[in-house]
């Protein structure tokens, strides 16, 4: 068997470790040993760009952020694409099954083309951590790290100048991101995609903190919307899938809190960097055990199938079972972090 393998839409520290984890295992075991990496995700099926992959090429890759068989947010079925050109792709390069490592769109484009009959095993990635289907996704660990660092940061620059400060971070649908570093980092106040809040509430919080002599620490998710707002913040377009390219909600909040409570107050957007550099312990782990089962499923012929974690355990859950819910931060959750806000 030939396997390809793409990693599409947006990077994630972790991707190299599965990659590793399929070749790897597969050539380990000698269930394998053929493997190709088709470039910038799905692009590279469309255009039939690939590379090979043996041991040479993942020699320590588990290590190194990013991706070395690059990313894009390429639509499959847009432009010259589609199930016919995708076959004829796998056709000529003797390509029997591909191994798509993505979030919420690239696995939908997946399904799709299982459903019309190709080869497909799936391994979700979102540093959102958003995915119903499993625990935890890799990246999120390391994305949360990251975040904390740069809280713990942002609060000693905010105490020698007495001010507010503000840190956005990634979280499109879901406030996992926010809720775990702004607790890590003892935020005054979180927001999330989750919990549409008062602009009152979030003065309320902010004042509470300065009068007790802090520094007050906002952390906000993208996808975070005031009560008063009808829909997110957007400023940047669409992306391939037509979604809003978010990001800006902490500098439109910032004006908003020194002007209501007279403490300046700035915001940082930590953007990309969340998603760079190397990934945590945490990450490596699940990434290269994941990279493993998918390699599994894909000896076993379980096309339309994906990998996930429930516990410690990694289990097998069909695309139509793992797609179409959002993992989204329980009330509970939120309640137990709000005891600690002001």
């Amino acid at each position: 068997m030939k396997i390809g393998i793409l990693t599409s839409g947006g990077d994630a520290p972790g991707l190299n470790a599965v990659i590793r984890g399929i070749v790897y295992s597969g050539i380990a075991t000698g269930k394998c040993d053929d493997f190709v990496g088709f470039r910038n995700g799905w692009k590279g099926v469309v255009d039939g760009d690939i590379v090979p992959l043996g041991r040479h090429e993942i020699k320590g890759i588990h290590k190194l952020g990013g991706t070395i068989l690059g990313t894009s947010r390429t639509n499959p079925f847009e432009g010259k694409g589609g199930v016919d050109r995708i076959n004829e792709v796998m056709a000529e390069h003797g390509i029997d099954a591909i191994v798509a490592i993505g979030g919420e769109g690239t696995l939908a484009a997946a399904k799709r083309l299982t459903d019309a009959g190709i080869n497909i095993i799936g391994v979700p990635k979102t540093v959102d951590n958003d995915l119903s289907a499993t625990d935890y996704t890799f990246g999120f660990d390391t994305a949360v790290g990251i975040a904390t660092e740069a809280m713990d940061r942002l609060r000693t620059t905010g105490d020698a100048h007495d001010r507010c400060m503000i840190a956005e971070v990634m979280g499109r649908h879901v406030g996992w991101i926010a809720l775990h570093s702004g607790m890590a980092a003892g935020a005054h106040a979180i927001l999330i995609p989750e919990q549409k809040t008062s602009i009152d509430q979030i003065m309320e919080w902010v004042t509470s903190a300065h009068d007790r002599g802090r520094a007050p620490l906002v952390v906000v998710a993208e996808g975070f919307a005031l009560d008063t707002m009808t829909d997110v913040h957007s400023e940047r377009g669409l992306d391939a899938f037509g979604r809003p390219r978010l990001g800006g909600i902490g500098e439109l909040l910032a004006p908003l809190i020194e002007e209501r409570t007279g403490i300046e107050t700035r915001a940082t957007t930590l953007g990309h960097i969340q998603r760079g550099g190397t990934p945590s312990a945490f990450d490596r782990v699940l990434a290269t055990r994941l990279g493993m089962a998918a390699l599994e499923l894909a000896i076993e012929q379980k096309w339309g199938y994906m990998v996930a974690l429930r516990g410690t355990d990694i289990v097998n859950v069909s695309f139509a079972d793992a797609l179409g819910t959002l993992k989204t931060v329980p009330q509970e959750r939120y309640d137990e972090a709000k005891i600690l806000f002001g």
